[in-house]
């Protein structure tokens, strides 16, 4: 799996500010050594903005820090720099879907838990028309069409070679609520059983008669990492997506995810349940 520019700059900060703590410095310490600010050394080891690799370089050297793991982080802090598929779009991607679109593209791994709409990455092109007319009223024909197309490309990540493993934890009213009318459904819920055949994808279905689970305040995404501290949770809301990184954080959403596909039914009984609901349609 590529490791992307984010991924590159979040691993870049992480490890700067390791070495920095192991060689027991300040911020305002280390900064002065390199003749950076503190606020300057303090944003890169939160990840935010560009960073120099001289600046990368001379920090490794004051850190002490192996000649394997100095060429390491300067070839981070230059990769990060690399751009996404999505910059190169004639209609620019909405600021907001920006490191959605960037954290997807360097995960290995999804795990989703879906309480209101398939997970975009298993939607069909009519299925997340349906959705994105419903969710934007006031878009225009052409902005759904844009939106509706870059989720598409989305998808092709599952195509990759070493494409991230997706499992994805579908509550059962997901499967009951019919977007965009019954012929529209009923070729989502026979895609949605098509990508479960693939040796990448699990779905599971979360039946009503689970009663209270562990996500009822609503959907979310895990997006794990190339490497370790770098999962981040994802929550979707009227207001805007929340990222979430911090490991109090991303530990109670890992178990949140735990209990759910624990609570869910197997991945055949699933199959029949989607195979049922699409006989009813």
């Amino acid at each position: 799996m590529p490791v992307g520019p984010t991924t590159r700059r979040r691993q870049l900060g992480a490890d700067l500010r390791r070495l920095r703590e192991r060689k027991g410095l300040t911020l305002e310490e280390a900064g002065a050594l390199v003749g950076i600010s503190k606020a300057t050394l303090s944003r890169y080891e939160r990840k935010e903005g560009t960073v120099k690799w001289p600046a990368v370089d001379a920090l490794c050297r004051e850190y002490g820090a192996s000649d394997a793991e100095r060429s390491a982080l300067v070839e981070l802090a230059k990769g990060a720099r690399i751009q996404g598929w999505w910059r190169s779009l004639t209609d620019p991607v909405p600021e907001s879907m920006n490191l959605m679109l960037t954290l997807e593209d360097e995960a290995v791994s999804e795990d989703h838990y879906a309480c209101m709409y398939v997970p975009g990455l298993l939607q069909t092109r009519a299925y997340a028309e349906a959705v994105h007319r419903a969710s934007e009223v006031r878009c225009t024909e052409q902005e759904i069409s844009h939106m509706v197309g870059i989720r598409m490309k989305r998808q092709e990540l599952l195509e990759r070679a070493q494409p991230p493993h997706l499992w994805a934890v579908i509550d059962e009213a997901v499967v009951r609520r019919a977007v965009g009318g019954r012929h529209v459904m009923r070729d989502q819920l026979s895609h949605l059983l098509e990508q479960a055949e693939r040796p990448h994808i699990t779905v599971q279905v979360l039946p009503f008669s689970a009663g209270a689970h562990a996500a009822a305040a609503g959907s979310f995404v895990i997006l794990g990492g190339p490497a370790p501290g770098l999962d981040v949770a994802y929550v979707d809301t009227i207001g805007g997506g929340m990222f979430m990184e911090k490991p109090t954080q991303i530990a109670r959403y890992k178990l949140a995810f735990q209990y759910l596909h624990a609570q869910a039914l197997d991945t055949e009984r699933s199959g029949a349940l989607l195979e049922e609901a699409i006989r009813e349609l």
